[in-house]
């Protein structure tokens, strides 16, 4: 009878995270993320505003499953809060873990049930889901921080973030004239 409750509070969960995007204001961007050519592009519908060039996670290929593991996630997040202060310039941070994150957490005993629910509870209330289970958390877009020639010949030539997508100060200034809280990022392979 407990699994068969679990498994209840997971469908109930999903739909009302889906009825809760339905009903959600659209911001007029979203970012689309391609890590395979590296590449961040603003989208209004299906018009191309801009393009990036980024660096990402030096985890390699496949999704985020655990701290640690150095990859950036795939699939559909939003930006849920932003830090001017941050030691990489300027931190848009997205709400990993998602729901899909958590769900293979809980499955792949990463989490607990417990975990699972705050998470889930955590982005049905459109709160920022926990950052510190071992799924990992702090996921976002930077740029780089205190620049040097060395620095930028590395970010040139490599993805060397800990899973976050990372571009020039510059590029990052830039960005932040079409992203608002509630930008749906999307990443890709």
């Amino acid at each position: 009878m407990r699994i068969y409750n679990f498994y209840q509070y997971i469908l109930v969960s999903f739909l009302l995270l889906h009825c809760n995007n339905v009903l959600a204001v659209e911001n007029q961007y979203d970012l689309v993320i391609s890590r395979s050519s590296q590449e961040l592009t603003i989208m209004d519908g299906d018009e191309i505003i801009k393009h990036f060039r980024i660096t990402y996670g030096k985890g390699g290929k496949g999704a985020k499953r655990v701290l640690g593991d150095r990859k950036t996630p795939l699939g559909v997040y939003k930006i849920v809060n932003f830090k001017g202060n941050s030691k990489f310039h300027y931190f848009m941070q997205l709400d990993y873990p998602n729901l899909l994150d958590a769900w293979y957490g809980y499955k792949n005993k990463v989490i607990t049930a417990n975990e699972f629910k705050n998470i889930t509870t955590a982005i049905k209330n459109d709160d920022i889901p926990p950052q510190d289970t071992k799924l990992g958390g702090y996921i976002g877009i930077h740029g780089l921080g205190e620049t040097s020639d060395q620095k930028l010949a590395i970010h040139n030539e490599m993805n060397w973030t800990q899973g976050c997508i990372a571009m020039t100060n510059e590029e990052i200034n830039d960005l932040k004239r079409y992203v608002d809280i509630g930008t749906r990022v999307i990443i890709n392979e």
